[in-house]
């Protein structure tokens, strides 16, 4: 048996904490970063931080700091393989400290990019991280050429973007190009496939958050299903979509999507919009908060203000505060829609699924039917359709009625329920009346 032998990439972290930043804010950037690392493959040996009014227009950090950096390892105080950069670099940026520092640079979109291209497993997915690592390299190229050469393997160039860093640009834009050109295919048919839903009348709910607050988590409760969940950033990449019921049987589709994160790159967000499509058309959103995360907050506004470049902040959202079980004391809500909850207390699940269907109600309209007989297929569909709030035999009128919740727009109610209204009600009774007594006059007629 031949034993095979991974070697990890060891990686300095460098970052510069700018005065205009606080503390906290600086912390958590630091934290996040070497948690993206991590979770690509890397081991973070040391990190290196300088404070400065701005960063360095040529080199990112001081020149000074950097021959600092070359001393140390000159004198094997650190030994690293790749420098991890906590900003996106510039073209110039990046060649200078490849020159200085004779080591693979990677900036903090490409440690993004390289795990989404670990990640992705969907033909969808994977042209998003193509196109996304195309569209990044592509400003890249200009004199760039030995410093492009020693990335050579590893992080920086996995994932199916993985081909000669040194093509040339007329050759990047034809495979841009060529990219684009299928994502718009997929995009049609993922159209398509949306437009059938809606047909069918089938309400939609997007679960979204920051990455690793446990959004896949809550889809494979809300669903019992058996979607991969790890506890590391971008654990889901692509997008799932499955059937939860709730209210004694009413269908919602549920979808899962990729986690949010701080300073994600502009061509990332495009290059995963249409990935986020089915988020963008959904009839309500749950965001799911990391609520044990000191930086909380941050994530919320990291979270609202991509849902606005998407155009997403007119659809409803339900916070559910995640993770409960990590608070040394339990700080209730206090917003509307809001709720704290853990995946680890059953109860809680119940609690979610309350809280969801009064924020769908106020979507729909509500309804009153009457009906003659208990029809079982009717009550069925009506619950699988709508949201069924009462039904009960009014023994006054000796008819059934039905109060719910529908979507005005889908007219389930007046589908189903159109030959057995009230109104045709009376009109057979009147009918039968008619034939009744015309039989009984015939007989006596005869007698």
């Amino acid at each position: 048996m031949n034993d095979t032998h991974v070697t990890i990439e060891r990686a300095l972290i460098i970052a510069v904490h700018l005065k205009k930043e606080s503390d906290f804010d600086f912390q958590a950037s630091v934290s996040e970063i070497k948690s993206l690392c991590e979770t690509a493959g890397l081991e973070v040996v040391d990190t290196v931080i300088q404070n400065k009014d701005r960063k360095d227009h040529s080199f990112y950090l001081g020149k000074g700091k950097i021959e600092e950096i070359i001393e140390l390892k000159e004198r094997e105080d650190i030994e690293f393989d790749v420098v991890v950069v906590n900003d996106e670099l510039t073209n110039s940026q990046s060649k200078r400290l490849n020159e200085m520092l004779d080591a693979k640079i990677i900036d903090r979109t490409q440690v993004i990019l390289d795990i989404f291209a670990q990640r992705a497993k969907s033909r969808e997915g994977k042209l998003q991280v193509e196109l996304a690592q195309l569209e990044y390299l592509l400003p890249r190229l200009s004199g760039h050429g030995q410093s492009l050469s020693r990335l050579g393997g590893g992080i920086g160039t996995r994932g199916p973007g993985e081909t000669k860093l040194e093509m040339n640009r007329r050759h990047i834009r034809n495979k841009i190009h060529d990219i684009k050109t299928q994502l718009e295919v997929i995009k049609d048919h993922r159209k398509r496939y949306r437009e059938n839903r809606q047909k069918k009348q089938m309400f939609q709910v997007a679960l979204v958050g920051y990455t690793n607050a446990g959004k896949s988590t809550w889809f494979n409760q809300l669903t019992e299903s058996d979607t991969f969940m790890e506890d590391k950033l971008f654990a889901t990449l692509d997008p799932k979509s499955k059937i939860m019921k709730v209210n004694d049987g009413f269908n919602i589709l549920l979808s899962d999507t990729v986690g949010f994160i701080q300073q994600l790159p502009t061509h990332l967000v495009e290059a995963f919009s249409s990935t986020l499509e089915e988020a963008k058309y959904a009839d309500v959103i749950i965001h799911v908060v990391d609520r044990s995360h000191p930086n909380y907050i941050n994530h919320i506004d990291t979270v609202n203000t991509i849902l606005s470049e998407l155009e997403m902040k007119h659809i409803p959202i339900l916070t559910v505060y995640n993770k409960k079980d990590l608070l040394a004391n339990e700080i209730l809500p206090t917003g509307p829609h809001q709720i704290l909850v853990s995946v680890y207390d059953p109860a809680d699940e119940d609690r979610l699924k309350d809280a969801l269907i009064n924020i769908i109600k106020n979507e729909m309209t509500k309804y009153h039917i009457q009906m003659l007989d208990y029809d079982g297929q009717t009550i069925s569909t009506l619950k699988q359709t709508t949201l069924v709030e009462q039904i009960q035999f009014n023994e006054d009128i000796n008819l059934y009625e039905i109060t719910g919740y529908e979507n005005p727009q889908n007219g389930v109610t007046e589908q189903l329920i159109n030959n057995k209204s009230i109104e045709n009600l009376n009109a057979e009774y009147i009918k039968q009346d008619k034939l009744i007594s015309e039989t009984e006059e015939t007989n006596g007629n005869n007698e």
